[in-house]
């Protein structure tokens, strides 16, 4: 590599009394004029800034010779000596959505339906695992890159070939940090997407990334500005940008992770000095004023072009200095332009990096395929649908030509360090401040890919006011009948206790209590629908018990245990297109089921049950309207101790008591206004305002159903999704309930 002979001749002179700038010169190609280097400092989105100087560069005609850049100033030196102009990585950058290309996960819409049932069973943000050996294990990042590295490797596709960075349009070195030795990483070859990904790998917030066997950090630790690298690659003057790493003030040290944040902080300055220290008269130093704009402050981007821009004409009358003439300026950015690539023949498509799952299995619903053209969108699509299993920390792809003359696309898979056992934990609490309380903790358990085939064995275990255990083991079937591929079998099963309250059905007042204890168990064929939805057919039997436990003394109705169980077929059809499974702000869900079957209580009856439930959102700016119905139908007995449905408690009829109206028929409609209120912390999406209006009953039979019977309610109320599941604190109240304040972390 020629930076490394560089940095031996480098070495040589030194002991013969030249300098290594002297040692560069001698070594590069001569221009007769200065070789001009520009130097990228790190900073996260103040970072962005660097895009303003390039245009002010571009501007003034000064052109660049060599680069060197740490972490986001890697990556913006990087997109520029491929070739790239300043306007159009300004475009590239202001169109991203920082919040989805940062994501942990891909969006809602893109899961399985079986990851995003898992969301209404326990939020998603906090997830652990257990490895071979036993031991609890946690992610290793705050963040996903995983948007970050599909950009990237977008961006950089016109130069994919280049392994030598030398041979790029414009000279590069990315500046990195060995994380196990402590030493700095020059990265002068390989891929370009991956090495302007290892310079960005901030340590808790982005996963440390492995590259030649190093497990590479951010190189703002060792080398936040890499003067010294410009100079090493034959710069004769530096152009310096700093868009520096400020100490945070004593009100952020309160948390592990603002006390985190400021040792990187301390470390990152102390070495910035001394690289600044470095600087010879004849070099420029660019500091933008970014004033309180942070490290994390991506949606301001145009904020810090602009700034980058006004910090770069503070210079302007030396920039002229160094300038071209219009003429040679125009040849120099010619040459320096790739234009365009024409997309090559796939051969093949193969995966590589992991050794837990079997990403071939999913080979054939991809959109990229041997026999046609290359095409970036389809390969980001298939990659995104990769991660979409939940099984990778990283999904990225490169293109790999082989030496036959054959290019395919290789997928590049890195499993979860904490997985193929996960675990998540999480939290229902209920309270109206007046004696009505419920609190549940629980834990799920997902084992995913016991077989090639992609076999998932799915536990929920719920301690507390309703006790529940939850078991499945899903089998993908690998048919394809038609248009439908991908069938699965799936055996499951499910056992509960709940403490049911009886009420006198004009007063409200409570007249008993019973507990209900139910078991089921079944067997589905099923059809996934991509990432639309799911179908399932399926044969349930269940038996339960329903006993008085606490009766008033003028209580009428009647008093002794109740035992049935039932068998039934049963179909069971779910889309959802929600963007949320918690405040949702686009989006639709549809969910229905229908058994038909055998009661046998007291003798044997018919059965039939019908529920289902329909959802949708719709936001304009920070607003959103959610609608909500749900319809549950079923023939069982009028005269049963009570319904088997319910309805009443925050958001499922405010105003009423928790399953104070109930039925073996219920109608409920819900319309949902909410506001987002700010920018939430690191353990919330969003903090919400919000007000609701609903309607509904319940009817011992479905014969007995009357719109005139509804009941209405209403609610106010702060929220937030957090990692533990929603949170509510609102005011409630109802015509023919009562008012009054409820506190709720878990869904309605």
């Amino acid at each position: 590599m020629q930076w490394r002979v560089l940095l031996l001749l480098c070495a040589g002179l030194l002991s013969a009394g030249l300098s290594c700038a002297q040692a560069a010169a001698e070594a590069a190609p001569p221009l007769g004029r200065p070789r001009i280097g520009l130097v990228l400092s790190g900073g996260g989105a103040r970072g962005l800034a660097h895009v303003g100087v390039l245009k002010v560069l571009e501007r003034e005609h000064v052109p660049v010779d060599v680069i060197a850049g740490t972490s986001m100033g890697a990556i913006v030196g990087g997109l520029y000596a491929s070739g790239m102009k300043a306007d159009d990585i300004e475009r590239e950058l202001r169109r991203i959505d920082w919040n989805k290309l940062f994501a942990t996960r891909v969006s809602r819409q893109q899961l399985s339906q079986r990851r995003k049932e898992e969301d209404f069973e326990i939020a998603s943000a906090i997830e652990l695992g257990i490895d071979d050996e036993g031991s609890f294990r946690a992610p290793q990042g705050a963040v996903s890159s995983r948007g970050l590295e599909t950009l990237l490797r977008r961006l950089t596709l016109a130069v994919r070939s280049t392994a030598h960075f030398d041979k790029l349009p414009i000279p590069f070195r990315a500046v990195a940090t060995n994380m196990e030795t402590g030493e700095a990483v020059i990265l002068g070859e390989g891929d370009l997407a991956t090495a302007l990904r290892s310079s960005m790998s901030v340590p808790g917030v982005f996963p440390p990334i492995e590259v030649d066997g190093h497990v590479l950090g951010d190189g703002g630790l060792v080398n936040n500005v890499p003067i010294d690298v410009a100079r090493a690659m034959g710069a004769d003057i530096v152009i310096a940008v700093n868009i520096g790493t400020p100490l945070a003030g004593r009100e952020t040290l309160s948390s592990a992770l603002g006390l985190t944040a400021q040792m990187i902080n301390i470390l990152t300055e102390q070495n910035v000095k001394r690289s600044l220290a470095t600087l010879l008269a004849r070099d420029l130093l660019i500091a933008p004023d970014l004033g309180a704009l942070t490290s994390g402050d991506f949606n301001r981007a145009a904020d810090f072009i602009r700034i980058g821009t006004e910090g770069a004409d503070a210079l302007q009358p030396q920039l002229a200095e160094l300038a071209l003439p219009a003429g040679d300026y125009a040849a120099w950015r010619t040459a320096r332009h790739t234009g365009t690539v024409p997309s090559p023949q796939l051969a093949f498509v193969a995966f590589e990096g992991t050794s837990v799952t079997n990403p071939s299995r999913f080979e054939g619903q991809l959109q990229s395929q041997p026999g046609q053209p290359f095409d970036p969108d389809k390969a980001a699509r298939d990659a995104r649908h990769l991660a979409a299993s939940g099984d990778y920390v990283r999904a990225d792809y490169r293109l790999v030509d082989t030496t036959n003359g054959a290019t395919g696309v290789v997928f590049d898979l890195e499993d979860k360090p904490w997985g193929p056992n996960y675990l998540r934990v999480g939290l229902d609490l209920s309270t109206d401040f007046g004696g009505h309380s419920a609190f549940n903790i629980k834990i799920s358990h997902n084992r995913h890919w016991l077989t090639p085939s992609g076999t998932e064995w799915r536990n929920r275990l719920q301690i507390g006011e309703v006790p529940q255990l939850y078991s499945e083991i899903y089998h993908p079937l690998n048919w394809t009948i038609g248009l439908w591929n991908d069938w699965f079998v799936a055996g499951w099963g499910l056992a509960e206790r709940r403490v049911l309250s009886l009420y006198r059905p004009d007063a409200g007042s409570e007249i008993g209590q019973l507990r209900r204890s139910t078991s089921r168990v079944g067997v589905d064929l099923g059809q996934p629908w991509g990432s639309l939805g799911e179908l399932r057919l399926g044969l349930t039997h269940q038996i339960g018990r329903t006993e008085p436990t606490l009766l008033a003394a003028d209580y009428a109705g009647p008093t002794s245990a109740e035992t049935w169980n039932e068998t039934a077929v049963r179909a069971h059809v779910v889309v959802d297109q929600l963007d949320y499974a918690n405040f949702p702000q686009f989006g639709y869900r549809l969910e229905g089921e229908a058994q038909f079957g055998r009661r046998h209580h007291e003798g044997s009856q018919s059965l039939s049950r019908l529920e289902g439930q329909v959802s949708g959102a719709y936001s304009w700016g920070a607003q959103t309207l959610n609608v909500f119905g749900l319809m549950e139908m079923s023939d069982a007995r009028a005269d049963a101790i009570v319904g088997q449905y319910s309805l009443g408690g925050f958001q499922r009829l405010s105003g009423y008591q928790p399953n104070q109206l109930a039925g073996n028929a219920v109608l409920f409609g819900r319309l949902n206004w909410y506001m987002r209120l700010a920018e939430p912390p690191v353990f919330a999406r969003g903090f919400f305002v919000g007000a609701s209006l609903e309607a509904g009953n319940a009817w011992a039979s479905r014969r007995q159903v009357s719109l005139g019977d509804l009941r209405g309610g209403a609610s106010l109320y702060l929220g937030a999704d957090t990692g533990i599941g929603p949170m509510y604190l609102g005011l409630t109240w109802a015509p023919q309930g009562e008012a009054g304040l409820a506190l709720m972390i878990g869904r309605p």
